[in-house]
C-alpha cells in the first residue's frame, strides 16, 4: 500500500501530515522534519553500546520516498539534525554526501539543541538558520514557543501517544497541533519519546504503518452520585 498522508487547514491553508513523519506544506512547496539525530548509532558505539548500523540508512530512505511523494522543492529540517559531532564519523559524513548528491532539493537547517556546535560539511549544500525560519504564516523553529502572528512548526519533543484497547496497548509517534504551536514527531525512529496528554482543543494525530490517523479525544470521566 502506498503511504498515504492526512490534509489539514492551519494558517489559512492546506497541509497535508505524512506517514514518513513529515509536514508537507503544498503551497510553500516545502517538506519539513525535525529531530533526525543522525549519528546516533556511532555516537553509542564510541561508548561500546552497539546499536544497529542501519538506522541512518533508513531514515535516508524514508526522507527520500517523503521528497518523492510530495514534489517538494524545499526541504526545511526543524533542528537536531545530528545527535553528536563525535557521531558525524567519516562513514556518515560520506553516507549523507552520497545522497545529497541524488537530490536537487533546497535544504534549510533551523539550529537545534544537539546542532549548537555544528559546522555543515560544504558537500552537504545546507543552509543553516537561527533560531527559526519565518515562511507565508508560519514560522519554524527547533522550540516549541508561540509567535505572535504566524503558527509555529516546532520539533523537539519527540511526541507520542498511547492507544488502549482492552489488554492491546500500542505507542505511535505523533502530531501534536496546538492553537498555536504544532509539534512534528521525530523524524528518526531510533529515539526516544514524550507520551502527550492532549489538552482542550489540541489534536493528536498518529502514524500507523502508511497512515496519519487522527486520535479521538479522551471521554470525559463520568461522575458517580455519593
Amino acid at each position: 500500500m502506498a503511504a498515504r498522508g492526512l490534509p489539514v487547514r492551519l494558517g489559512g491553508t492546506e497541509l497535508e501530515l505524512r506517514p514518513e513523519r513529515a509536514l508537507h506544506w503544498p503551497e510553500g512547496d516545502v517538506l519539513a522534519v525535525a529531530d533526525l539525530h543522525w549519528g546516533k548509532p556511532e555516537s553509542f558505539h564510541q561508548h561500546g553500546i552497539p546499536l544497529p548500523p542501519e538506522v541512518l540508512e533508513d531514515d535516508l530512505a524514508r526522507l527520500s520516498a517523503a521528497l518523492r511523494a510530495t514534489g517538494a522543492r524545499r526541504l526545511l529540517l526543524v533542528g537536531d539534525l545530528v545527535h553528536s559531532r563525535r557521531g558525524l564519523t567519516r562513514e556518515v559524513v560520506e553516507r549523507v554526501t552520497a545522497w545529497r548528491a541524488g537530490h536537487e532539493v533546497e535544504m534549510v537547517l533551523v539550529r537545534g539543541n544537539h546542532d549548537r556546535y555544528l559546522e555543515l560539511p560544504p558537500a552537504w549544500r545546507m543552509e543553516l538558520v537561527e533560531p527559526h525560519a519565518d515562511q507565508g504564516p508560519f514560522r519554524f523553529s527547533h522550540h516549541p514557543d508561540p509567535a505572535e502572528g504566524r503558527y509555529v512548526w516546532a520539533g523537539h519533543l519527540h511526541p507520542t501517544v498511547r492507544l488502549n484497547s482492552g489488554a492491546d496497548r500500542l505507542r505511535l509517534p505523533c502530531f501534536h497541533l496546538g492553537s498555536a504551536v504544532g509539534v512534528l514527531p521525530a523524524f528518526s525512529a531510533f529515539t526516544g519519546g514524550m507520551d502527550i496528554r492532549p489538552r482542550s482543543g489540541e489534536r493528536l494525530f498518529a502514524i500507523a504503518g502508511d497512515t496519519v490517523v487522527e486520535v479521538p479525544p479522551p471521554r470525559a470521566s463520568r461522575r458517580t452520585r455519593g
